[in-house]
């Protein structure tokens, strides 16, 4: 089969056609990493682009990721099962005092859409648990999100509980949210930001391109 098509069907957001189409891509014997890498992450990238050109909204992005994860669910278990390995590892949450969570779901979204693992700490996380799950998971990528001004400045707070730890060297952190622009996300000591979720999946990968 062609793969385009199980494309097609993530970007339209039919969770359904998604299934049949996976389903038959399974039985064509095509390797579950490339479904994943030509077809789930090639259409998740569309979509991330739209939606950053303002061409689609919150819930074609919703729709077109939950085919997305339809899709993802049959491969994931073939993939683990085979000991493929991710594109690199994501812990992400809202800080201390902000409950927001839309925006940190979607961004989510488009990263396990990139081939992230991502662990979500949820909201209103504190930054003894933010620094403890650098410790326990060491991620590639340490994302911080914010929707409120009040709680912007946490983000830095965060980053100099990494560096009194002796770990910021070991994590790139990656921010956004509505009120986050790039010359605070600079002046904070970050290494990315994300004005979308599209972008911050787009920064995710150039981060760890940047490592290497």
């Amino acid at each position: 089969m062609d793969l385009r098509d199980l494309t097609d069907a993530v970007i339209a957001g039919d969770a359904v056609k998604a299934k049949e189409l996976t389903d038959a891509a399974l039985a064509d014997g095509i390797d579950p990493a490339q479904i994943i890498n030509d077809a789930l992450i090639a259409a998740m990238g569309v979509v991330g682009e739209r939606f950053g050109r303002g061409e689609i909204y919150v819930p074609e992005m919703l729709y077109s990721a939950r085919a997305m994860q339809t899709s993802l669910a049959m491969v994931e278990p073939l993939l683990a099962a085979g000991g493929s390995v991710s594109r690199g590892s994501v812990v992400i949450g809202t800080v201390k005092g902000d409950v927001h969570d839309i925006g940190k779901n979607i961004v989510i979204i488009m990263l396990r859409g990139a081939g992230f693992t991502v662990h979500d700490l949820g909201v209103d996380v504190t930054v003894e648990r933010f620094v403890e799950a650098v410790r326990e998971l060491r991620p590639d990528i340490l994302g911080l999100s914010a929707l409120l001004t009040t709680t912007m400045p946490m983000m830095q707070t965060v980053i100099d509980a990494l560096e009194e730890a002796g770990i910021r060297d070991e994590v790139k952190v990656l921010v956004g949210g509505a009120p986050v622009t790039d010359d605070f996300a600079q002046a904070i000591g970050a290494d990315g930001y994300g004005r979308d979720a599209g972008a911050a999946a787009a920064q995710a990968r150039e981060l760890l391109a940047s490592a290497v």
